[in-house]
């Protein structure tokens, strides 16, 4: 893979991680509040004041952050709203008596075309938070990313310990 690529790769799974980490609170949010990742706090989450505090962001490239992420809380919300609700009725589905796949493939369809929109939203959202980024805290986001990819590839490439491989040694 040519440099130029690896580092697109990069950008691109530190974008994913950055909003699998945004989803996973805003669901927390929404069940614990009914609230959102776009609330006060936002550089409250330990993934985003790590973030923050090793990019070294200024208090106006913070106020942009704020401002970016309130301008698309509008969009974001009844996105994330209509996730978790979908996420409710299908455990509702499967802790019932009886497998219904018609409706189990029908709410999977619903969170396909949902998670469809959050993603293009939160790609939206991201390439508005890169501008704010200076090149040496672009090169220093790419320097983190390439670190956690890397540990995720390590830790991808363990073998699995299962209990049958437990008891044969």
């Amino acid at each position: 893979m040519k440099p130029d690529h690896f580092k697109v790769l990069a950008v691109a799974l530190l974008v994913a991680a950055l909003a699998a980490i945004g989803v996973t609170q805003t669901v927390k949010h929404v069940h614990m509040r009914r609230g959102g990742m776009f609330g006060e706090g936002m550089f409250g989450g330990p993934m985003l004041g790590f973030l923050a505090h090793k990019l070294d962001l200024t208090d106006a490239q913070r106020a942009q952050v704020k401002e970016i992420m309130a301008k698309e809380k509008p969009a974001v919300q009844p996105l994330m709203l209509q996730l978790a609700q979908s996420h409710q009725q299908m455990r509702q589905l499967v802790m019932s008596t009886g497998f219904d796949e018609v409706k189990v493939r029908e709410l999977a369809t619903q969170q396909t075309q949902t998670m469809t929109e959050l993603t293009v939203q939160r790609a939206r959202v991201e390439s508005e938070l890169l501008q704010v980024l200076t090149p040496d805290q672009k090169n220093t986001l790419t320097a983190i990313l390439n670190r956690h990819e890397q540990r995720l590839m390590n830790h991808m490439q363990r073998p699995a310990q299962g209990p049958s491989q437990t008891q044969s040694q």
